[in-house]
Protein backbone atom coordinates (compact mmCIF):
# COMPACT_ATOMS: atom_id res chain seq x y z
CA UNK A 1 0.00 0.00 0.00
CA UNK A 2 2.74 2.49 0.97
CA UNK A 3 4.30 2.37 -2.50
CA UNK A 4 1.29 4.29 -3.80
CA UNK A 5 2.23 7.40 -1.75
CA UNK A 6 5.88 8.01 -2.63
CA UNK A 7 5.08 11.40 -4.23
CA UNK A 8 2.70 12.60 -1.49
CA UNK A 9 5.20 15.03 0.05
CA UNK A 10 5.93 16.54 -3.38
CA UNK A 11 2.21 17.09 -3.98
CA UNK A 12 1.87 18.81 -0.61
CA UNK A 13 4.84 21.07 -1.32
CA UNK A 14 3.33 22.02 -4.66
CA UNK A 15 0.00 22.89 -3.03
CA UNK A 16 1.70 24.95 -0.33
CA UNK A 17 3.48 26.89 -3.05
CA UNK A 18 0.20 27.55 -4.83
CA UNK A 19 -1.44 28.76 -1.62
CA UNK A 20 1.16 31.50 -1.29
CA UNK A 21 0.59 32.67 -4.87
CA UNK A 22 -1.16 36.11 -4.85
CA UNK A 23 -2.89 35.30 -8.14
CA UNK A 24 -4.61 32.30 -6.55
CA UNK A 25 -5.73 34.32 -3.52
CA UNK A 26 -7.59 36.67 -5.88
CA UNK A 27 -9.54 33.71 -7.29
CA UNK A 28 -11.54 32.75 -4.20
CA UNK A 29 -13.30 29.75 -5.72
CA UNK A 30 -10.03 28.12 -6.88
CA UNK A 31 -8.32 29.17 -3.63
CA UNK A 32 -10.95 27.38 -1.54
CA UNK A 33 -10.60 24.27 -3.71
CA UNK A 34 -6.81 24.20 -3.18
CA UNK A 35 -7.25 24.79 0.57
CA UNK A 36 -9.57 21.77 0.80
CA UNK A 37 -7.22 19.60 -1.29
CA UNK A 38 -4.27 20.63 0.90
CA UNK A 39 -6.19 19.79 4.09
CA UNK A 40 -7.21 16.43 2.62
CA UNK A 41 -3.66 15.48 1.59
CA UNK A 42 -2.22 16.74 4.90
CA UNK A 43 -4.51 14.38 6.79
CA UNK A 44 -3.57 11.53 4.45
CA UNK A 45 0.16 12.29 4.88
CA UNK A 46 -0.27 12.16 8.66
CA UNK A 47 -1.90 8.72 8.39
CA UNK A 48 0.83 7.43 6.01
CA UNK A 49 3.58 8.65 8.40
CA UNK A 50 1.91 6.72 11.24
CA UNK A 51 1.70 3.63 9.03
CA UNK A 52 5.38 3.88 8.04
CA UNK A 53 6.37 4.29 11.68
CA UNK A 54 4.50 1.11 12.63
CA UNK A 55 6.13 -0.70 9.70
CA UNK A 56 9.58 0.26 10.98
CA UNK A 57 8.72 -0.98 14.46
CA UNK A 58 7.44 -4.27 13.02
CA UNK A 59 10.71 -4.77 11.10
CA UNK A 60 12.79 -3.98 14.20
CA UNK A 61 10.81 -6.41 16.34
CA UNK A 62 11.05 -9.20 13.78
CA UNK A 63 14.79 -8.66 13.52
CA UNK A 64 15.08 -8.83 17.31
CA UNK A 65 13.02 -12.03 17.49
CA UNK A 66 15.16 -13.73 14.84
CA UNK A 67 18.43 -12.79 16.57
CA UNK A 68 19.27 -15.85 18.69
CA UNK A 69 22.03 -13.94 20.50
CA UNK A 70 19.47 -11.62 22.12
CA UNK A 71 18.18 -12.16 25.67
CA UNK A 72 15.21 -14.67 25.64
CA UNK A 73 13.06 -12.38 27.80
CA UNK A 74 13.67 -9.48 25.44
CA UNK A 75 12.74 -11.64 22.44
CA UNK A 76 9.54 -12.73 24.24
CA UNK A 77 8.60 -9.10 24.89
CA UNK A 78 9.26 -8.31 21.23
CA UNK A 79 6.90 -11.13 20.17
CA UNK A 80 4.13 -9.76 22.39
CA UNK A 81 4.69 -6.25 21.06
CA UNK A 82 4.73 -7.55 17.49
CA UNK A 83 1.17 -8.91 17.86
CA UNK A 84 -0.02 -5.47 19.02
CA UNK A 85 1.84 -3.73 16.19
CA UNK A 86 0.32 -6.03 13.56
CA UNK A 87 -3.16 -5.25 14.90
CA UNK A 88 -2.36 -1.54 14.89
CA UNK A 89 -1.11 -1.78 11.30
CA UNK A 90 -4.32 -3.52 10.23
CA UNK A 91 -6.39 -0.76 11.87
CA UNK A 92 -4.30 2.00 10.24
CA UNK A 93 -4.60 0.36 6.80
CA UNK A 94 -8.36 0.21 7.23
CA UNK A 95 -8.43 3.91 8.20
CA UNK A 96 -6.44 4.82 5.07
CA UNK A 97 -8.73 2.75 2.84
CA UNK A 98 -11.81 4.46 4.29
CA UNK A 99 -10.17 7.86 3.89
CA UNK A 100 -9.45 7.13 0.22
CA UNK A 101 -13.01 6.08 -0.61
CA UNK A 102 -14.56 8.29 -3.30
CA UNK A 103 -16.27 11.15 -1.49
CA UNK A 104 -19.79 12.22 -2.25
CA UNK A 105 -19.32 15.67 -3.84
CA UNK A 106 -22.33 16.91 -1.87
CA UNK A 107 -21.05 15.85 1.57
CA UNK A 108 -19.84 19.34 2.52
CA UNK A 109 -23.04 21.06 1.40
CA UNK A 110 -25.91 22.55 3.35
CA UNK A 111 -29.29 20.93 2.79
CA UNK A 112 -32.95 21.58 2.28
CA UNK A 113 -34.94 19.25 4.52
CA UNK A 114 -38.46 18.61 3.21
CA UNK A 115 -40.89 16.75 5.50
CA UNK A 116 -44.41 15.94 4.28
CA UNK A 117 -47.38 14.20 5.85
CA UNK A 118 -48.36 10.98 4.08
CA UNK A 119 -51.02 8.45 5.02
CA UNK A 120 -52.55 8.90 8.44
CA UNK A 121 -54.27 12.30 8.37
CA UNK A 122 -53.81 14.44 11.48
CA UNK A 123 -51.51 11.90 13.11
CA UNK A 124 -49.12 12.10 10.13
CA UNK A 125 -49.18 15.91 10.30
CA UNK A 126 -48.31 15.80 14.00
CA UNK A 127 -45.43 13.45 13.28
CA UNK A 128 -44.06 15.94 10.73
CA UNK A 129 -43.72 18.38 13.64
CA UNK A 130 -42.15 15.66 15.83
CA UNK A 131 -39.57 14.72 13.21
CA UNK A 132 -38.71 18.36 12.57
CA UNK A 133 -38.22 18.86 16.32
CA UNK A 134 -35.91 15.81 16.37
CA UNK A 135 -33.81 17.18 13.50
CA UNK A 136 -33.67 20.63 15.13
CA UNK A 137 -32.35 19.16 18.38
CA UNK A 138 -29.76 17.15 16.48
CA UNK A 139 -28.77 20.26 14.52
CA UNK A 140 -28.37 22.17 17.78
CA UNK A 141 -26.00 19.48 19.11
CA UNK A 142 -23.97 19.77 15.88
CA UNK A 143 -23.92 23.61 16.05
CA UNK A 144 -25.82 23.87 12.77
CA UNK A 145 -28.27 26.62 11.80
CA UNK A 146 -31.90 25.80 10.94
CA UNK A 147 -34.08 28.22 8.96
CA UNK A 148 -37.68 27.45 7.96
CA UNK A 149 -38.10 28.21 4.26
CA UNK A 150 -41.75 27.25 3.84
CA UNK A 151 -44.44 25.58 5.92
CA UNK A 152 -48.10 24.59 5.80
CA UNK A 153 -49.19 24.49 9.46
CA UNK A 154 -52.45 22.94 10.62
CA UNK A 155 -54.50 24.10 13.59
CA UNK A 156 -53.81 20.87 15.51
CA UNK A 157 -50.11 21.75 15.92
CA UNK A 158 -48.83 19.69 13.01
CA UNK A 159 -47.77 20.45 9.46
CA UNK A 160 -48.95 19.24 6.10
CA UNK A 161 -45.51 20.16 4.78
CA UNK A 162 -42.40 21.84 6.15
CA UNK A 163 -39.23 22.85 4.30
CA UNK A 164 -36.15 24.03 6.20
CA UNK A 165 -32.59 24.89 5.32
CA UNK A 166 -29.93 23.39 7.58
CA UNK A 167 -26.48 24.91 7.24
CA UNK A 168 -23.20 24.03 8.89
CA UNK A 169 -20.30 21.62 8.64
CA UNK A 170 -20.87 18.29 6.85
CA UNK A 171 -24.68 18.56 7.03
CA UNK A 172 -25.43 16.50 3.91
CA UNK A 173 -22.92 13.78 4.85
CA UNK A 174 -24.75 13.28 8.17
CA UNK A 175 -28.37 13.53 7.04
CA UNK A 176 -28.31 12.05 3.51
CA UNK A 177 -29.54 8.66 4.76
CA UNK A 178 -32.69 10.23 6.25
CA UNK A 179 -34.56 10.47 2.96
CA UNK A 180 -37.41 8.05 2.45
CA UNK A 181 -40.63 7.06 4.21
CA UNK A 182 -40.68 7.22 8.01
CA UNK A 183 -43.48 5.15 9.53
CA UNK A 184 -44.89 5.89 12.99
CA UNK A 185 -46.95 3.56 15.18
CA UNK A 186 -48.58 5.08 18.25
CA UNK A 187 -51.86 5.76 20.02
CA UNK A 188 -53.27 9.20 19.01
CA UNK A 189 -54.39 11.46 21.85
CA UNK A 190 -57.89 11.44 20.38
CA UNK A 191 -58.08 7.61 20.37
CA UNK A 192 -60.51 6.68 23.15
CA UNK A 193 -60.00 2.90 22.95
CA UNK A 194 -56.20 3.02 23.01
CA UNK A 195 -55.71 1.50 19.55
CA UNK A 196 -52.35 1.91 17.84
CA UNK A 197 -52.52 3.82 14.54
CA UNK A 198 -49.94 3.63 11.75
CA UNK A 199 -49.04 6.77 9.82
CA UNK A 200 -46.34 7.74 7.38
CA UNK A 201 -44.23 10.81 6.67
CA UNK A 202 -41.87 11.34 3.73
CA UNK A 203 -38.49 13.03 4.15
CA UNK A 204 -36.40 14.47 1.32
CA UNK A 205 -32.83 15.70 1.82
CA UNK A 206 -31.65 17.97 -0.99
CA UNK A 207 -28.09 19.38 -1.12
CA UNK A 208 -27.98 23.13 -1.59
CA UNK A 209 -27.18 23.92 -5.22
CA UNK A 210 -24.76 26.67 -6.19
CA UNK A 211 -25.58 28.86 -9.18
CA UNK A 212 -22.77 27.12 -11.06
CA UNK A 213 -24.44 23.75 -10.38
CA UNK A 214 -27.79 24.69 -11.88
CA UNK A 215 -28.35 27.47 -14.37
CA UNK A 216 -31.93 28.72 -14.18
CA UNK A 217 -33.31 30.63 -17.16
CA UNK A 218 -35.66 33.23 -15.70
CA UNK A 219 -37.66 33.12 -18.93
CA UNK A 220 -38.61 29.52 -18.09
CA UNK A 221 -40.20 30.53 -14.77
CA UNK A 222 -43.80 31.45 -14.04
CA UNK A 223 -43.90 33.59 -10.91
CA UNK A 224 -47.20 34.22 -9.10
CA UNK A 225 -47.70 36.40 -6.04
CA UNK A 226 -50.61 36.17 -3.65
CA UNK A 227 -51.64 37.00 -0.10
CA UNK A 228 -50.15 34.81 2.62
CA UNK A 229 -52.50 32.82 4.83
CA UNK A 230 -52.01 30.85 8.02
CA UNK A 231 -53.81 27.96 9.74
CA UNK A 232 -57.55 28.07 9.20
CA UNK A 233 -57.22 30.60 6.39
CA UNK A 234 -56.73 33.71 8.50
CA UNK A 235 -54.62 36.43 6.91
CA UNK A 236 -51.00 36.63 7.98
CA UNK A 237 -50.51 40.02 6.39
CA UNK A 238 -52.38 42.33 4.07
CA UNK A 239 -49.92 42.45 1.16
CA UNK A 240 -49.32 40.08 -1.74
CA UNK A 241 -46.03 38.81 -0.32
CA UNK A 242 -46.37 35.04 -0.89
CA UNK A 243 -44.58 33.69 -3.97
CA UNK A 244 -45.22 30.64 -6.12
CA UNK A 245 -42.58 29.76 -8.74
CA UNK A 246 -43.25 27.19 -11.46
CA UNK A 247 -40.36 25.84 -13.53
CA UNK A 248 -42.11 25.35 -16.86
CA UNK A 249 -39.75 22.75 -18.46
CA UNK A 250 -40.05 20.33 -15.52
CA UNK A 251 -43.33 21.37 -13.88
CA UNK A 252 -41.61 21.77 -10.48
CA UNK A 253 -43.50 24.16 -8.20
CA UNK A 254 -42.10 25.93 -5.13
CA UNK A 255 -44.07 28.22 -2.82
CA UNK A 256 -42.80 30.43 -0.01
CA UNK A 257 -44.83 32.67 2.27
CA UNK A 258 -42.99 32.68 5.61
CA UNK A 259 -41.40 36.11 5.09
CA UNK A 260 -43.34 39.38 5.02
CA UNK A 261 -41.21 40.58 2.11
CA UNK A 262 -42.11 39.39 -1.40
CA UNK A 263 -38.46 39.84 -2.40
CA UNK A 264 -37.25 37.55 0.42
CA UNK A 265 -39.89 34.92 -0.35
CA UNK A 266 -38.86 34.94 -4.01
CA UNK A 267 -35.17 34.54 -3.10
CA UNK A 268 -35.96 31.64 -0.77
CA UNK A 269 -38.17 29.95 -3.34
CA UNK A 270 -35.43 30.21 -5.98
CA UNK A 271 -32.87 28.54 -3.69
CA UNK A 272 -35.28 25.66 -3.01
CA UNK A 273 -36.06 25.34 -6.73
CA UNK A 274 -32.36 25.24 -7.59
CA UNK A 275 -31.83 22.42 -5.06
CA UNK A 276 -34.79 20.43 -6.42
CA UNK A 277 -33.54 20.82 -9.99
CA UNK A 278 -30.07 19.60 -8.96
CA UNK A 279 -31.61 16.63 -7.14
CA UNK A 280 -33.75 15.81 -10.19
CA UNK A 281 -30.70 16.00 -12.46
CA UNK A 282 -28.61 13.78 -10.18
CA UNK A 283 -31.46 11.28 -9.78
CA UNK A 284 -31.82 11.01 -13.57
CA UNK A 285 -28.07 10.46 -13.95
CA UNK A 286 -28.15 7.82 -11.19
CA UNK A 287 -31.07 6.03 -12.88
CA UNK A 288 -29.26 5.96 -16.20
CA UNK A 289 -26.07 4.55 -14.67
CA UNK A 290 -27.72 1.91 -12.51
CA UNK A 291 -31.31 1.26 -13.51
CA UNK A 292 -31.41 -2.25 -12.05
CA UNK A 293 -28.95 -1.87 -9.17
CA UNK A 294 -29.97 -0.52 -5.77
CA UNK A 295 -27.42 1.30 -3.64
CA UNK A 296 -26.34 -0.57 -0.54
CA UNK A 297 -28.10 1.74 1.91
CA UNK A 298 -31.56 1.92 0.42
CA UNK A 299 -32.37 2.51 -3.20
CA UNK A 300 -32.73 6.27 -2.86
CA UNK A 301 -36.36 5.86 -3.89
CA UNK A 302 -38.50 8.41 -2.05
CA UNK A 303 -41.28 5.81 -1.68
CA UNK A 304 -39.11 3.32 0.19
CA UNK A 305 -39.97 2.71 3.84
CA UNK A 306 -36.70 3.19 5.66
CA UNK A 307 -37.64 3.38 9.33
CA UNK A 308 -40.37 2.60 11.85
CA UNK A 309 -40.94 4.51 15.09
CA UNK A 310 -42.99 2.29 17.46
CA UNK A 311 -43.96 4.41 20.47
CA UNK A 312 -45.81 1.78 22.57
CA UNK A 313 -42.66 -0.38 22.54
CA UNK A 314 -40.18 2.53 22.63
CA UNK A 315 -38.58 0.95 19.58
CA UNK A 316 -36.93 2.38 16.47
CA UNK A 317 -36.14 0.06 13.54
CA UNK A 318 -34.11 1.04 10.51
CA UNK A 319 -35.13 -1.52 7.89
CA UNK A 320 -32.15 -0.94 5.55
CA UNK A 321 -29.59 -2.40 7.96
CA UNK A 322 -31.93 -4.33 10.29
CA UNK A 323 -31.04 -2.02 13.18
CA UNK A 324 -33.40 -2.09 16.18
CA UNK A 325 -32.94 0.26 19.15
CA UNK A 326 -35.10 0.43 22.27
CA UNK A 327 -34.29 4.07 22.99
CA UNK A 328 -36.90 5.88 20.92
CA UNK A 329 -37.41 8.74 23.37
CA UNK A 330 -33.67 9.45 23.46
CA UNK A 331 -33.44 9.49 19.64
CA UNK A 332 -36.51 11.74 19.30
CA UNK A 333 -34.72 14.15 21.65
CA UNK A 334 -31.98 14.56 19.07
CA UNK A 335 -29.53 11.70 19.78
CA UNK A 336 -29.65 10.78 16.11
CA UNK A 337 -26.03 9.62 15.90
CA UNK A 338 -27.21 6.30 17.40
CA UNK A 339 -28.78 5.69 13.97
CA UNK A 340 -26.57 7.78 11.67
CA UNK A 341 -23.25 6.22 12.73
CA UNK A 342 -24.30 2.58 12.02
CA UNK A 343 -25.74 3.66 8.63
CA UNK A 344 -22.50 5.47 7.73
CA UNK A 345 -20.34 2.50 8.78
CA UNK A 346 -22.52 0.13 6.75
CA UNK A 347 -22.25 2.37 3.70
CA UNK A 348 -18.46 2.52 4.03
CA UNK A 349 -18.21 -1.26 4.40
CA UNK A 350 -20.21 -1.80 1.24
CA UNK A 351 -18.06 0.66 -0.71
CA UNK A 352 -14.89 -1.08 0.51
CA UNK A 353 -16.24 -4.43 -0.71
CA UNK A 354 -16.82 -2.92 -4.16
CA UNK A 355 -13.21 -1.76 -4.58
CA UNK A 356 -11.52 -4.89 -3.19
Amino acid sequence: MLNRFTDLDDKLSDLEGRLSDPALINNQQEYQRVVKEHAHLSRLAEMIRALRSVDRQIRDNRSLIQDEKEDPELRELAELELEELLQKRKSLESDVQLFLLPRDPNDDKNIFLEIRAGTGGDEAALFVADLFRMYCRYAESMHWRVEIMSSSPLGIGGFKELIAMISGEQVYSKLKFERGVHRVQRVPETEAQGRVHTSAVTVAVLPEADEVDVDIDMNELKIDVYRSSGPGGQSVNTTDSAVRITHLPTGLVVTCQDEKSQHKNKAKALTVLRARLLDKLEQEQHDQISQDRKSQVGSGDRSERIRTYNFPQGRLTDHRINLTLYKLETIMNGKLDDVIVPLTIHDQEQKLKQIK
